[in-house]
C-alpha cells in the first residue's frame, strides 16, 4: 500500500491505539499484507531483544508531548548508523510500565554484525534502556504481527510503608492483603473467553476474546507477583486483573467478581487499574519458541 502523500511528502501511519498488545488472536502471520513491510534492497532487518525501565517515558511508541522509549533507541541508531531507521516493537507498552524482554525489528544498510548490535547501542543509550540481544531475521519477519504471545508480570508491594528501592517498580498496598482469596479468585481465569469486561476505554481490538495459558499468583515475603502469560492482552487488561485481585485481598469485591465479568461483560463487576509503575512485559514468544509449561 503506498504512503499517505500530503504536499507531496509521503506521511508515516497514524499513530496506533494505545495497547497492552497490539496483537490480534487467532490470526496466522500470513493474513498480513506484507507490502511496504518488508526489508528494501540492500537492507537487513536486525531482531533486538530490549529491557528497560518506563518510569521516565510516556511508553514504548513514540508521542507527540513526551519522550518514549522507541524514540530514544530511533536516536542511537541514527547515532551509530547515520541512518534514519524506524524500530518496530513487538507490544506498545503505556507509560511508566517496564519491560524485561520486549522485542522490536528496525532495517539497516549497516555492516556491524546483528550480535554486535548490542553492545554498540548500550553506548549511546541512557541507563535505563539496555539492549539485551540481537539477531538477523527474515526480510518479512514482523516483531508485532509475528508475536505468538507474550507474558507479563504484575508486582505488588504488600507492606506497611513502601520500598525505597522498589517504588518504581511495584505498586504499594499498605493494607495485608488475603492471598489464598486471590488465588482461588484468579483460578477460572486461564481459558479462551471473551474478555470485553477487562478491556479500558479506548480500546480498539477487533475482537476481545482472549486465551490465558497461564494466570498465576506468587508471594515471596512482602512481595506478591501475579504473572500472566497470553496469546494476545486488550488495552490495561493485565492492569485491571491486578487491580480486581487487590480488591478481592482486601476483601472488597467477591472471589467470583472474574466469573461474573466473563459472564455479563460488564467492566463495573471488576475492580480498578493498577498503577502502571507495577507492570512489566517479561517475554514475547514467536513461533518455534518453547511455551513455558509453567
Amino acid at each position: 500500500m503506498p504512503p499517505t502523500l500530503r504536499n507531496g511528502v509521503p506521511q508515516p501511519p497514524p499513530p496506533c491505539a494505545p495497547s497492552e498488545d497490539g496483537a490480534t488472536p487467532g490470526e496466522p502471520a500470513d493474513w498480513v499484507n506484507r507490502d511496504g513491510l518488508t526489508t528494501g534492497e540492500g537492507k537487513r532487518r536486525i531482531l533486538l531483544t530490549l529491557s528497560y525501565e518506563g518510569t521516565a517515558y510516556a511508553g514504548w511508541q513514540r508521542q507527540i508531548n513526551g519522550v518514549a522509549v522507541q524514540q530514544r533507541v530511533e536516536e542511537a541508531l541514527h547515532t551509530l548508523t547515520g541512518e534514519h531507521a524506524g524500530i518496530t516493537g513487538a507490544s506498545r507498552t503505556d507509560a511508566g510500565v517496564h519491560a524485561l524482554g520486549q522485542r522490536a525489528h528496525f532495517d539497516t544498510a549497516s555492516r556491524i554484525p546483528a550480535e554486535r548490535f548490542p553492545y554498540a547501542l548500550n553506548t549511546c543509550l541512557p541507563r535505563d534502556i539496555r539492549v539485551l540481544e540481537g539477531c538477523e531475521v527474515g526480510g518479512s519477519f514482523h516483531a508485532r504481527f509475528d508475536a505468538k504471545g507474550k507474558q507479563y508480570a504484575y508486582r505488588i508491594h504488600n507492606a506497611p510503608h513502601a520500598s525505597a528501592l522498589q517504588r518504581n517498580l511495584t505498586a504499594h498496598v499498605p493494607v495485608p492483603l488475603d492471598v489464598p482469596a486471590m488465588r482461588r479468585a484468579l483460578g477460572t481465569l486461564p481459558g479462551t473467553h471473551d474478555f470485553a469486561a477487562f478491556q479500558a476505554s479506548g480500546g480498539t481490538a477487533k475482537t476481545t476474546v482472549r486465551t490465558l495459558q497461564t494466570a498465576e499468583l506468587a508471594q515471596v515475603e512482602d512481595e506478591i507477583t501475579l504473572t500472566v502469560r497470553g496469546d494476545a492482552f486488550l488495552y490495561n487488561m493485565v492492569r485491571i486483573i491486578a487491580g480486581t485481585l487487590i480488591e478481592v485481598g482486601k476483601g472488597k469485591l467477591a472471589e467470583d467478581c472474574f466469573t461474573r465479568a466473563l459472564q455479563t461483560g460488564d467492566r463495573l463487576a471488576l475492580g480498578p487499574t493498577a498503577p502502571a509503575c507495577g507492570l512489566t512485559l517479561a517475554r514475547v514468544y514467536y513461533a518455534g519458541d518453547a511455551w513455558p509449561t509453567r
